[in-house]
C-alpha cells in the first residue's frame, strides 16, 4: 500500500471516531473534537475543555490490517496527559471500530471502586 493511501485510511478512521463522539454529545461541535493531521505528534483526536469534560480520554486511532496492539497501547500511554485515560480505537478494512484500554481503567469507568 502506498504511504498516501495508508494516511488516507488513518484520516478516515480518525474522522469516524470524531463523528461518533460528536453524535453522542450533541452539545459539542466540530470545533470541540478534531482529528489531527497525519504525522503530528501527540494524541490523534484533539479535544476542547468541554469535550474533555465529556470524554476524558487520550485517544490513539489505528486503521491497520495487522496491528501490534502492544506498541499501539504504548503510544497511547506515552501521548496521554496525566489526568486522561489512554484508549486505542482500532479497525481494519471493512470492520467495525474497537476500543482497547487497561482493565483497571475499564472497571473505573464503570464507576466501581476497589474494596478498602
Amino acid at each position: 500500500m502506498k504511504p498516501q493511501s495508508a494516511k488516507a485510511k488513518g484520516r478516515n478512521a480518525q474522522k469516524q471516531v470524531r463523528d461518533e463522539l460528536l453524535r453522542f454529545a450533541p452539545h459539542l461541535t466540530e470545533n470541540d473534537i478534531r482529528s489531527t493531521s497525519m504525522g503530528a505528534s501527540g494524541v490523534d483526536i484533539l479535544m476542547s475543555t468541554a469535550a474533555l469534560n465529556t470524554y476524558p480520554f487520550a485517544i490513539e486511532v489505528k486503521c491497520q490490517e495487522a496491528l501490534n496492539i502492544w506498541a499501539a497501547m504504548q503510544q497511547a500511554e506515552e501521548n496521554k496527559k496525566e489526568y486522561l485515560t489512554p484508549i486505542l480505537c482500532f479497525k481494519r478494512n471493512r470492520s467495525e471500530m474497537y476500543v482497547s484500554l487497561k482493565f483497571s481503567d475499564f472497571i473505573r469507568l464503570l464507576g466501581h471502586e476497589p474494596k478498602a
